[in-house]
């Protein structure tokens, strides 16, 4: 099943198996673009596991995936509005939709892909609303995160996370992001201290190379 929700600029998508009944598990997935259609196809060739995806288009990807304001100055730090929005708006209407079908919510988990990963992550030490959380080739050199992650404790912890990233994204001569792996480590080094089952999976090539599938895999991972 998939079908369009319209809320205001937002390209909001629901993706339900087909067939099923009851309650499934929820994922969440901001999209840079497209409508999260080529991560669903690629969910099914690797026969995840029955469950339910929100996808979320019409983000500014400088603004809404970013926690705090930082260099460059276009990154605005706009979660905090974009996770109230999701929180207070997204979500209601695609768990009403889904109910209308028949579908009730397991768990919710949250996914996404380079500062979308970033604001996953983030987002699990804001509220406890998910309980699994998968950043494929997240930004996780962005300015203060290792700071905030390790000065911060959220009120529950995830049950599980799943980090990876491309062989080749630390070597870049940009000062921030040559730092993307040892942060991405230790991010999964935190995780793991506090209970949480933890992977950190390393792709080969860039940061470019097979979004759709290094997300899938990760959704893959939270659903087992």
């Amino acid at each position: 099943m998939k079908k369009r929700i319209g809320l205001g600029a937002r390209n909001v998508v629901v993706w339900a198996p087909e067939g099923a009944c009851g309650r499934v598990p929820l994922v969440v997935m901001p999209v840079f673009r497209g409508d999260g259609s080529d991560v669903w196809r690629r969910c099914r060739e690797l026969e995840c596991p029955a469950f339910s995806l929100v996808s979320i288009g019409g983000v500014a990807w400088e603004r809404d995936m970013t926690p705090w304001a930082a260099e460059p100055a276009a990154y605005e730090g706009g979660a905090p509005a974009f996770l109230t929005e999701l929180l207070n708006e997204v979500l209601p209407a695609a768990e009403a939709d889904l109910a209308g079908a028949g579908l009730g919510v397991a768990w919710r988990g949250i996914a996404g892909y380079s500062l979308a990963g970033l604001f996953a992550l983030w987002s699990t030490w804001q509220i406890d609303a998910f309980l699994r959380v998968a950043s494929a080739s997240g930004s996780l050199w962005y300015e203060g995160w290792l700071d905030f992650a390790r000065g911060q404790e959220p009120d529950t912890w995830p049950e599980r996370a799943y980090l990876s990233l491309g062989s080749k994204e630390h070597k870049t001569p940009n000062r921030l992001m040559r730092n993307v792996r040892t942060a991405t480590e230790q991010t999964r080094d935190l995780l793991c201290s506090h209970g949480v089952e933890c992977t950190f999976e390393l792709n080969p090539g860039n940061h470019f190379q097979d979004p759709d599938l290094r997300m899938a895999r990760g959704i893959r991972w939270i659903l087992d």
